[in-house]
Formats: C-alpha cells, structure tokens, sequence
C-alpha cells in the first residue's frame, strides 16, 4: 500500500492555498448541507462516506433539533440539502424535511434509489413529491454493467425502477418535482486519467438511451469528479496512483472555477453537530474554524446568531479534484 506523510506528499504538490495566491474565503451563506449519518444498504466501491450496511453512525434528536433551530433562524439559508449513507435511511431525515419545507427552503435529498425497496421505506417516493423534495440520484453510468461494478450486483436494475416509480409521480416532468442525475467515472486502475465527460454532451446521450430503453425522464445530469477521499482513496492507495492521482488533478488545476466553489457559499454539517466547509472536508475531519481558530459546531452558531464565523475556508490537496477542467461540486460542473 502507498502511504505518505503530508510532509512527502507537499513535496510533491502545491499546496492548494497557495495556487491561489491567497486565502479561500466565504460568501454569504445559503446551503446548509447535512450529512445524517453513515447508514445505507449500499457500500459502493467510489463512496467517499465509507457509508454500508453495517455503519450504525447517525444523527441524534439533540442534533436534529439544533438543526431544525438552524433552520428556523437563519432566513439566509435557501437550500437544505441532506445526504449520508443514504440519507432516508438516518434518523432525522423527515423532521427536517419538513422544518425546510415550513419555512419555505428548498430540500434536496441525494438518494440511492435502491432504498426504495427496502423494508419500511416504500412510502419514500410519494412522500418526497407530497413535499415537493427535489431528488438527486446518483446513476454514475447508463450502462448497467458498470452500475453494478461502482455499486452492486443489481443496483442498475433497482435503479431503472425506481426511477421508472418517479417518473409516474410527475418527477422529471412537473416543474416542482425535479429529478436530477449524477455521473461518477469508474475509478482509475492505471495512470490514464481522465476528467469527467463534457456535461452538456453527455445529459444528452443519457436522456436518449433512458428514454429509449426504459421510458425514463429527468431534468438534469450532474457530472462529479471522484475526489481521493474515503474509498477513493483507498482504492488509488492500493493501486499505488494515490500521488500521481492528485499530480494529474493539479496538472489540470482551472481558476475559473474558484468564484463558484460550493465550499463558499455552504456549511457541511456531520451527524455530531460539527461544522466543516464542505462534505469532503467532513470525511478528512478537517472541520472549519471560527474567527478565533476554534473548531466549529452547530451549538456555537446557534449562540452567535450568525452563520458567519468563519474567515479561512480550510483547505487540502483533494481540492484540486473540484477546481480540475470545468470543475465539480455537489451541483455538478462549475463551468
């Protein structure tokens, strides 16, 4: 296995901050993203979560609460936008829907589709369209083949359902049930690496062979580079193309892509209440810091009454995956 210290691995790549040539700094904020917990019935090969089956972290009713105050207090916040493990599968997750949804938020919910068809949450699917959720499925191919490599003998075919089950809802097709996509590339066994598909280009052949093969419609697809966080990592560790990995994300670095961050304008939130710049971040436990240098909580906004308390978003070699090309984020290319 390939390991090396941070001292080695600066050695060999520039720190992020100073390719910038100054500090990463916050605008206001207006997504709140929270992370429920590292429960789910998949364990995909790329999760930078680590989330599977028999993780048991989720958040806590003291937690959720505190968020659901979050949410009621700070009128800045647009988007609440809950992911995990899966998601629907943590404690929490309909509370806080519907706190968003009272007090006018928009809710994303980052779905594996799959757990539709898990015991106890059949009714996933009519409860997110009675509450408008926009849902953000992650399908990283078209091809059920490399579906199920990523995620699982038979996710591919869950999936088609599922998204068939949509579909019949009105999601994909009425303007308040929107039904977006995401494309992962398969991850790398050599050093020919590669960016992700020019989004525009690629939605195009994925609504054409859904809609040939299986009827399927959806609004949008969001293209995400896979960052060398979680298994990630591991897997270009024990493939020794964790360096050059990062070396070719750098070699790619694009300015133009840092104004549109999703670090800048977002708080990631774990299932413990701490507070981090972004979900990659939370996964390297590399919480964000208040004006005074202090790790940050949901308790400590709470008593300040302000989202905002931080003056450095912190930063780390992997950043340069959402700076590569046209850029990735949660939302897809930046570019």
């Amino acid at each position: 296995m390939q390991t090396k210290s941070i001292t080695q691995l600066d050695k060999s790549i520039t720190p992020f901050k100073h390719k910038l040539n100054s500090s990463l700094t916050k605008k206001e904020i207006t997504v709140l993203q929270i992370n429920l917990g590292k429960r789910c019935n998949l364990a995909c090969t790329h999760c930078h979560v680590e989330a599977s089956p028999k993780r048991t972290e989720e958040l806590s009713p003291e937690i959720c609460q505190q968020l659901i105050e979050v949410i009621h207090r700070f009128p800045e916040i647009q988007i609440v936008d809950l992911t995990g493990g899966a998601p629907e599968m943590n404690y929490g997750f309909k509370p806080l829907v519907e706190a968003a949804k009272l007090t006018g938020k928009q809710v994303i919910v980052r779905s594996n589709l799959t757990i539709y068809f898990e015991d106890e949450f059949g009714d996933l699917p009519e409860y997110c369209a009675k509450h408008q959720v926009k849902i953000v499925a992650s399908l990283p191919c078209y091809l059920a083949d490399n579906v199920d490599k990523m995620r699982g003998i038979g996710v591919f075919d869950s999936s088609v359902k599922a998204l068939q089950w949509l579909n019949q809802l009105g999601y994909g097709k009425e303007p308040n049930l929107i039904l977006d996509l995401v494309y992962n590339p398969q991850l790398p066994t050599s050093e020919k690496f590669s960016l992700a598909p020019e989004q525009t280009t690629l939605e195009r052949d994925y609504k054409m062979f859904l809609q040939e093969h299986f009827k399927i419609v959806f609004n949008n697809l969001f293209t995400i580079t896979n960052l060398p966080v979680g298994r990630t990592k591991m897997h270009l560790e024990r493939k020794k193309l964790y360096t050059s990995y990062l070396q070719f994300l750098e070699s790619h670095f694009n300015p133009s892509t840092v104004e549109h961050l999703m670090c800048r304008n977002e708080l990631s939130i774990d299932y413990l209440g701490n507070v981090y710049d972004c979900d990659f971040n939370q996964m390297m436990n590399l919480p964000a810091k208040t004006h005074n240098g202090e790790p940050l909580t949901v308790a400590k906004l709470l008593e300040a009454g302000s989202l905002n308390l931080i003056n450095e978003i912190q930063t780390a070699p992997y950043c340069y995956g959402c700076t590569a090309g046209c850029g990735s984020s949660c939302g897809g290319a930046l570019l």
